[in-house]
């Protein structure tokens, strides 16, 4: 277990000192459980929002990825409605102890750009998003000012 503290500690500095932009790491209280704030990226319907995270961490992390959910409902056609996300790099099969949370923000600000309809967690975004985008667009937008504006 002290490896894994260890290397959190020194993700948890990484990240201190080279923050990445849009994302926000709360106060660490138990180094095994993190929260943050994830913003939209610019240019994409999801800018206005502001989406709590929470990265959970246990004994066979790095080896395996920790589990990763928003704290809020995203409309998106790969985060599930309570919050889990359906990414690759987050299923055991495609992690890499070589990954960390850093690369996980990184992919989930990909995802917001592009979202994967065809592996989708929410069916209805993700036929929505492959049949109207506009509309899509829209729904997205709407959903972010009732919940965050």
């Amino acid at each position: 277990m002290s490896f894994v503290i260890n290397r959190l500690n020194k993700e948890l500095n990484k990240l201190k000192k080279e923050p990445i932009e849009g994302f926000t790491l709360d106060e660490i209280n138990n180094i095994m459980i993190w929260q943050g704030t994830l913003e939209g990226p610019k240019n994409t319907p999801y800018e206005n929002g502001k989406f709590k995270i929470q990265f959970t961490f246990d004994s066979d992390y790095p080896f395996k990825p920790p589990s990763v959910k928003f704290l809020n409902y995203i409309y998106h056609p790969n985060f599930y409605k309570d919050g889990k996300i359906c990414v690759d790099i987050l299923q055991n099969h495609e992690w890499s102890a070589t990954q960390n949370v850093s690369t996980i923000i990184h992919s989930l600000h990909s995802l917001f750009m592009d979202p994967n309809p065809h592996s989708p967690a929410n069916r209805e975004a993700a036929q929505l998003y492959l049949s109207d985008k506009v509309a899509y667009t829209n729904k997205v937008i709407e959903h972010i000012k009732k919940l965050y504006l």
